[in-house]
């Protein structure tokens, strides 16, 4: 599809209710991410298809669906994965929690579905970055590489906006770069390995979830927490806890249980509700959980590796 066309009143479909926003929050790195805009009730996003680059602007429509407008030499494969993207194969019957905030937030969000992008190394570059660093950080390092290295977006969207990398560039970006991005050396060179299989990482998608994690966690530099997150948004995995997390669990045990619990003590609390343990988290974010942990102890650092 040529850069200059495209599709109007597109009609996406689930076999249940999404709320666009919510669903899609998880894409967005940082509130200016170049790849991701909320602009009033429409999210513009940019992608990198194997077709080529993309830019799709997705607004509610009704209860069931969205309405999408493509642009770029992607927008037909893009077409492709949109019911995916809104959830279509996440599956949310078998959820029957019993603790009373999770009923409770499942009946305020019946709407929050698990998206699937289907693009592996786009999701798995983000990650890399967050490892082990605040997000404030992570994310102005993602957005500078990204406007530095990418191309502008396809179409109307957003000044800004940008194409994310092709694994090629990615490849080729000298070390230096990355410094200047704030980007220590060994997350660096598992970004650059993790380039060279960029081929071999996308038909992780044909995998079952645990198999495909479990090659994930083959590679140096990707442990069980960026296996996680990687899943969560590539593979639409509605059970991929991510363990590790510097808040996570006393999220979950201080919305849940009133106190903290550690990675350890998530795990067995949560292991009831397999499979669908991000699900839970999700709803336990959509509900406030982040604000029940007390405003107490040490702050994440903002480390800058610039000056090493």
């Amino acid at each position: 599809m040529p850069t200059s066309t495209f599709t109007t009143d597109t009609r996406i479909r689930v076999p249940w209710p999404v709320d666009l926003a919510s669903t899609l929050l998880p894409l967005q790195r940082g509130a200016w991410d170049p790849c991701h805009r909320t602009d009033g009730a429409a999210v513009w996003r940019v992608s990198r298809m194997e077709s080529g680059p993309v830019t799709y602007r997705l607004t509610q429509d009704g209860p069931n669906g969205a309405r999408a407008q493509l642009w770029g030499p992607g927008s037909a494969e893009l077409h492709e994965q949109l019911p995916a993207l809104l959830g279509a194969h996440d599956d949310p019957s078998g959820f029957a929690p019993e603790h009373p905030a999770l009923v409770e937030a499942h009946r305020l969000f019946p709407a929050l579905r698990i998206t699937r992008t289907g693009r592996v190394f786009e999701s798995l570059v983000p990650a890399v970055l967050e490892q082990r660093v605040h997000g404030v950080a992570a994310f102005a390092s993602w957005r500078r590489l990204v406007t530095r290295f990418g191309e502008p977006a396809p179409g109307p969207a957003p000044t800004g906006m940008c194409v994310p990398p092709s694994a090629q560039v990615w490849r080729r970006i000298p070390s230096w770069e990355f410094h200047k991005a704030n980007v220590d050396p060994a997350r660096a060179r598992t970004i650059v390995r993790c380039a060279q299989l960029a081929d071999r990482l996308e038909r992780l998608c044909d995998d079952p979830p645990d198999e495909a994690q479990r090659k994930l966690r083959s590679l140096p530099g990707i442990g069980v927490w960026t296996a996680a997150e990687v899943a969560q948004r590539a593979f639409g995995d509605a059970d991929a806890l991510s363990v590790g997390d510097y808040h996570l669990a006393n999220v979950v045990g201080w919305s849940l249980l009133g106190g903290p619990l550690d990675d350890d003590g998530m795990v067995e609390y949560l292991e009831p509700l397999r499979p669908h343990r991000y699900r839970a988290v999700r709803l336990i974010a959509a509900s406030g959980g982040y604000s029940r942990v007390p405003k107490r102890g040490p702050r994440t650092p903002i480390t800058d590796h610039r000056g090493r």
